[in-house]
Order: C-alpha cells, then structure tokens, then sequence
C-alpha cells in the first residue's frame, strides 16, 4: 500500500533523524551514501532506508504503527500524565513505567489528603 505521508509524520520522521539515526550528520547529510539523507526527502510511504526501519523507527512506536501497518492507522491514546500518544495493549492506561509511576503517587497523595480532611486540588 502506498500513501502519502501526513505533515506530522514527515515532522516526526525528520526529528527521528536528526536525533537518532547514526549515519546522519548535518554537514554532510547521510555518511554511507555520501549524499543528502533520503529520509528527510520523504514523500511517500513504501521503501525506507534499512538502517532507519530497523534500528531508529523502532523508538516511536505510534509512527512505526502507522507506517508499517495495512489498512486504517491503529488506535492511539493519549497519556493523561504527559499527554504523549501511545498504544494501548490491553487495560494500558499510561504511555511508560515513569508515567504510571507517577499517576500512583498522585492518586496516593490525594488519598492522604482526603483521609487527613485536606481538600484535594485536581
């Protein structure tokens, strides 16, 4: 299947390469190839860079999804903590580990709150 890309995902792809990709350098663009790096030329979903799909793609796991899957875009929800997109995998609630962390503390503070006649501020 082939699409155009979105103005987001070409957003998140560019920010993905510059950041992560190993092979890229901003002076000389992409250094195996000796050349401008194809992926921030992006256009069209279809042929992607190796090194891109199987080592930095993989960090952003929404548009990996969308980029690779057939058919409609999965589902996604937004983290309540950090407001970042994710995807659900079953009752998930929250984007990472760090996240849920801290919603626990939040629910225990205001608990605490609660039990001790404080009001508790949302």
């Amino acid at each position: 299947m082939v699409r155009e890309l979105t103005r987001e995902e070409k957003g998140k792809i560019r920010a993905l390469v510059t950041k992560w990709c190993a092979n890229y350098d901003r002076e000389y663009g992409c250094l195996p190839l000796d050349c401008e790096c194809y992926m921030l030329g992006k256009c069209w979903t279809g042929t992607y860079c190796r090194y891109f799909r199987d080592a930095v793609l993989p960090l952003d796991s929404v548009l990996e999804a969308a980029l690779t899957a057939e058919g409609p875009a999965p589902e996604t929800r937004p983290c309540p903590i950090c407001g970042r997109a994710f995807l659900p995998d079953g009752r998930t609630r929250y984007c990472s580990p760090a996240c849920a962390k801290k919603a626990h503390r939040r629910q225990q503070r205001d608990h605490m709150k609660k039990k001790r006649g404080w009001s508790v501020d949302n």
